[in-house]
C-alpha cells in the first residue's frame, strides 16, 4: 500500500513540475491519458531513483561531502533527464528538453513530494 502512496505522491509532484517547467512536458489527447502517463513516469522515476541512486552516492561520496550535499541537485536533475529518455523509449509522452529543465524540475519534484509526503502520512 505505501508503494502506491509513493507512486501518487510522485505522479502529483512531476504533474507540479510541468505546469511550473517549461520544458518538462507531458502529453496527452485527455487528462486520463496524461494521468496514466504520469502515473507510469512515476514509477520509471522510482525504479530509477532506488537503483542508481544509490550507486551514484556510494561513488560520489566525496563529492557529496565536498559540495556540502550541492552535487546531489545535479543528481536528480541527471536522474530526471534519464527518467525522461526512458518514458521516450517506453513510448510514454513525457519530455524534458535538456539540464535546465530538469534541474528546476527535479527542485519542483523534490520539494512537492516531500510536502505531500508530510501530508499524507500513514499509520506508521
Amino acid at each position: 500500500m505505501r508503494i502506491l502512496l509513493k507512486v501518487a505522491i510522485t505522479a502529483v509532484a512531476l504533474w507540479v513540475a510541468t505546469l511550473l517547467i517549461s520544458g518538462v512536458d507531458v502529453e496527452g489527447d485527455t487528462a486520463g491519458r496524461r494521468a496514466l502517463t504520469l502515473v507510469g513516469v512515476a514509477v520509471i522515476f522510482g525504479i530509477v531513483n532506488a537503483i542508481i541512486k544509490p550507486i551514484v552516492k556510494t561513488l560520489g561520496c566525496a563529492f557529496y561531502i565536498l559540495t556540502l550535499g550541492l552535487i546531489g541537485l545535479v543528481v536528480n536533475a541527471l536522474l530526471l533527464l534519464l527518467t525522461g529518455w526512458f518514458a521516450d523509449e517506453l513510448g510514454l509522452p513525457f519530455h524534458v528538453d535538456g539540464f535546465w529543465p530538469a534541474f528546476f524540475g527535479a527542485i519542483i519534484v523534490g520539494v512537492v513530494g516531500w510536502l505531500l509526503d508530510l501530508l499524507v502520512k500513514d499509520g506508521d
